[in-house]
């Protein structure tokens, strides 16, 4: 078998004292990385990076991060740069949902999902790919979503987020390709998360129904597609998406 090594690398996981997040952190620990966890709640962060030291014997940080707020944004990165020199893995896995139809969506709903799902990503990546030019290595993984390949009721906002992210992650992966520094995306279908855990019961039993294998993936089904991609065996695999759905797109 092969053996995943990012001992010597730093990696940064946006949203990621829970659920899909929180998963890809402990991937990336277990590998050898160290890493910050983040989210709007310091203590959170901060009690998950001392647990995921303590499980996987590595160094991390948690840090107070708002991806819909940009001083947060500075402010958090910078913590990084000061305490470890930047990071040379960067996983933009935080994101809001504002559902309703589209003729009750107010431009209020539109813009805060919008700021925090892909201008948060814009404004994390700028930071952290600076460094990652200077060391001509790294690697960017966006968090999609199988709704932004095949829409959704209810998500116009979210569901035009997430497929602006797949641009996002072509293009960039252009432009940074000569530095080896690759950006690619993940695409969840439907996750076991907080938020599929709101939906009634006859909806998931719906959904289910057009997954081919039969059930809702688990979080850490998610977080071995990001460590692949950020691993050696992906090293020449950039501008992707990797559907992680079940089958079901």
């Amino acid at each position: 078998m092969f053996c995943i090594d990012l001992s010597k690398r730093t990696a940064l996981v946006t949203g990621s004292t829970r659920g899909i997040g929180r998963a890809v952190a402990e991937f990336l620990a277990r590998a050898g990385a160290r890493v910050a966890v983040t989210g709007r709640d310091l203590s959170r962060a901060q009690e998950v990076a001392k647990e995921i030291a303590q499980s996987c014997g590595v160094e991390t940080l948690g840090l107070a991060l708002d991806v819909g707020d940009h001083s947060s944004i500075r402010e958090a990165y910078a913590r990084v740069e000061e305490l470890w020199g930047g990071v040379d893995v960067l996983v933009n896995n935080a994101g809001i949902t504002r559902d309703k139809l589209f003729l009750r969506m107010g431009v209020e709903d539109w813009e805060e999902v919008l700021r925090v799902n892909l201008t948060g990503t814009f404004l994390m990546t700028s930071l952290a790919v600076k460094g990652m030019l200077k060391n001509r290595w790294g690697r960017v993984v966006n968090l999609s979503s199988v709704v932004g390949f095949t829409g959704n009721v209810g998500q116009v906002n979210y569901a035009s987020t997430k497929s602006a992210l797949i641009g996002f992650t072509k293009s960039l992966a252009k432009e940074l390709a000569s530095r080896n520094i690759t950006v690619n995306a993940v695409a969840p279908g439907f996750i076991e998360t907080d938020m599929t855990a709101s939906l009634k019961e006859e909806l998931r039993q719906e959904y289910l129904k057009n997954i081919p294998l039969g059930r809702f993936g688990k979080p850490e089904d998610v977080a071995g597609a990001v460590l692949f991609l950020c691993s050696p065996l992906a090293d020449y695999i950039t501008g992707e998406v990797l559907h992680v759905n079940g089958g079901m797109y």
